[in-house]
């Protein structure tokens, strides 16, 4: 049976963050036995009343067609944000109707929310003692509200295992992506994030989007170090080589960079070439050590280290786990 995923709508909803789920889970398909496609995710949008019309935050309602009792069906439960969140936003409680909705809820399902949604599943008590993120404005009312949340506001999304959250608006398209990629390689979710027209991992955290003076106009970009350095990621790649691709002195540079992409050169590097092993360990039969090699770590005890830093995995573990997921209907 597919995976279910059931969406909650609440009054106020962002309509854009309401169809993140259906547009990645929905599309997601494997391949069977005999060329055929079989649906990964079964989603289902529900409402904490009985099946009806739900207020958006635009000039439209939409019709729910399913209520509370989708939860109780739910192996993932997904929170986008809401503008009417009243004693959840204000005072950190849940509100009755909620409280009934969330009381159907499994045990050991799956919950994940969408930009300020983080606040339902603080409310509800899913976040105590765990780190979380929410959109970078309401980071500080957050924290101040659920002390008891290790808020993190520079981040896109954390993963917490069987809690995730997400910061603002379009980085629930980052997590949705992530949990495909999770629970069925890289392969699966680059495929629907290509369908999608967008990009399958993106670079850095939430600081790069927050309001900043407009730069001076001399600014350059490091679009172009980036472009070279992933054309060669199984080479060595020094900071000074990168630097003179944008014809930048190694201090300027870094800090240019970090101010564009949110992390250093090296942490982006280090991304990229797990982004690359992670690729191969999926899609080829090269052995680790070749791995290694063309994914620029070198060795395939460097491998291991950075692929166990990155995912909690070594790369023999990972490529069974994506294999055996891959060659199973």
């Amino acid at each position: 049976m597919p995976h279910r995923v059931a969406v909650l709508a609440l009054d106020g909803l962002l309509p854009f963050e309401l169809g993140i789920p259906q547009r990645i889970f929905g599309r997601s398909l494997s391949s069977t036995p005999g060329g055929r496609s079989g649906k990964l995710y079964d989603v289902v949008t529900c409402s904490v009343r009985p099946p009806g019309p739900v207020r958006t935050d635009a000039d439209f309602s939409i019709l729910v067609e399913h209520g509370p009792e989708a939860l109780a069906t739910a192996d993932t439960v997904v929170v986008p944000a809401s503008y009417e969140l009243g004693p959840v936003f204000e005072e950190g409680r849940l509100t009755e109707e909620l409280a009934s909705a969330f009381a159907r809820i499994r045990p050991g399902t799956r919950m994940v929310s969408i930009c300020t949604g983080s606040y339902v599943l603080a409310a509800a008590g899913y976040l105590d003692g765990r780190p979380a993120t929410t959109h970078w404005s309401s980071a500080d009312h957050f924290q101040r509200t659920f002390p008891q949340v290790r808020v993190d506001p520079d981040v896109l999304f954390i993963d917490d295992g069987d809690v995730l959250t997400s910061a603002g608006v379009a980085a629930g398209i980052d997590l949705c992506l992530h949990l495909v990629r999770r629970d069925h390689g890289a392969a699966v979710a680059n495929e629907i994030a290509r369908r999608t027209v967008v990009p399958p991992h993106r670079d850095g955290g939430q600081a790069q989007y927050i309001h900043r003076p407009v730069p001076e106009p001399q600014f350059a970009t490091t679009t172009a170090a980036r472009a070279w350095a992933l054309a060669r990621l199984d080479r060595p790649i020094l900071l000074r080589d990168m630097a003179q691709q944008e014809a930048m002195s190694v201090r300027t540079f870094t800090r240019r960079f970090r101010e564009e992409v949110g992390v250093s050169p090296g942490q982006w590097l280090t991304q990229q070439r797990v982004e690359r092993a992670r690729h191969l360990l999926e899609s080829s039969d090269l052995s680790i050590d070749q791995v290694a090699r063309d994914a620029g770590f070198g060795t395939a005890t460097s491998l291991r280290q950075h692929l166990q830093a990155a995912l909690g995995v070594p790369p023999t573990v990972y490529r069974r786990t994506f294999r055996a997921s891959a060659d199973t209907p």
